[in-house]
């Protein structure tokens, strides 16, 4: 039966290995995010021969979400140890982020055997990096004029170093004061997601950018290669007292971390109008929708 238990740093290479061969575009296949957002759901992993399987255990009604393995093998041996671990724990097998591709390849395997629901808060913004570079065109002409105020600011903007790391959790933790009457699970997760980005910041392979306004911290962000075409956005944090300043960092870490990439990733709106305002205005290239599928 699988077995399942914290990640820890050290699976790295054997979970880069399984999500290389897959090459999925969701922000949950990548190692920096299932490590750092681990509490969020109360994950934990397990391998199946060629196989890496991340778990949520966290849940408004009990039932444990699996997320679609990625490697190499049989989907349907994998699926079968899923089941068997699921019915163990007296729970019907339940999987997500399953995509359009993976969903058709799951209908072929075990027809009728499960119900399909999604959810559009959690379907990804994936965007053109040339557009996120460029802002070429009339689509773009109000980010221009946010980028325009941006750069009147007199601000600074480098990638990110071992030097800026205190500065940037410092940073973070007094927007995440500034919220005290928001502490619920998830922001308590973010905290520790951040932390996470700083503590492994080099074992996980990221990419960091900074500005600096006075040459005081004013945004940050944090990404990483999600697979050959895309880069993930994972974090982005600014001081709206700015104005223009996440239109500035925004396309000033897209150039200097994302240039060579097809698409970038920026993650899920959660179902926040706000977020997703936001998010639409950049003009996505495409969402990618995401299923659950529960079996019967």
């Amino acid at each position: 039966m699988l077995e399942f238990r914290d990640i820890a740093i050290t699976d790295k290479e054997r979970i880069t290995s399984a999500l290389d061969i897959s090459q999925f575009m969701g922000c949950e296949y990548s190692f920096a995010n299932n490590m750092a957002w681990k509490r969020l759901g109360d994950s934990q992993i397990a391998f199946y021969k060629d196989f890496y399987i991340c778990c949520s255990f966290r849940s408004e009604d009990g039932i444990p979400r699996f997320f679609l393995p990625s490697g190499d093998g049989s989907y349907k041996d994998v699926i079968a140890a899923m089941k068997e671990y699921a019915y163990s724990l007296g729970k019907p097998l339940r999987v997500a982020g399953i995509t359009e591709p993976s969903l058709k390849m799951l209908n072929e395997l075990f027809p009728d055997e499960f119900t399909v629901d999604t959810d559009e808060g959690d379907w990804d913004y994936i965007y053109n990096s040339a557009d996120l570079i460029e802002l070429s065109g009339r689509k773009y002409h109000s980010k221009r004029n946010h980028l325009s105020r941006f750069k009147e600011l007199g601000a600074e903007f480098s990638l990110m170093t071992e030097k800026d790391f205190d500065e940037c959790i410092i940073f973070g933790a007094m927007e995440y004061n500034s919220r005290a009457e928001e502490h619920d699970h998830s922001f308590i997760a973010e905290q520790y997601a951040i932390n996470t980005y700083f503590n492994y910041f080099h074992e996980l392979g990221l990419t960091g950018g900074v500005i600096r306004i006075g040459g005081k911290v004013a945004a940050f962000t944090i990404g990483d290669r999600l697979n050959n075409d895309t880069f993930c956005v994972h974090i982005e944090k600014a001081d709206t007292q700015y104005n223009g300043i996440y239109a500035g960092i925004n396309n000033s870490f897209a150039k200097a971390a994302a240039y060579g990439y097809k698409y970038i990733n920026r993650e899920e709106d959660l179902g926040l109008e706000g977020l997703r305002k936001s998010k639409q205005s950049y003009h996505p290239a495409f969402l990618l929708k995401k299923y659950t599928v529960t079996f019967k």
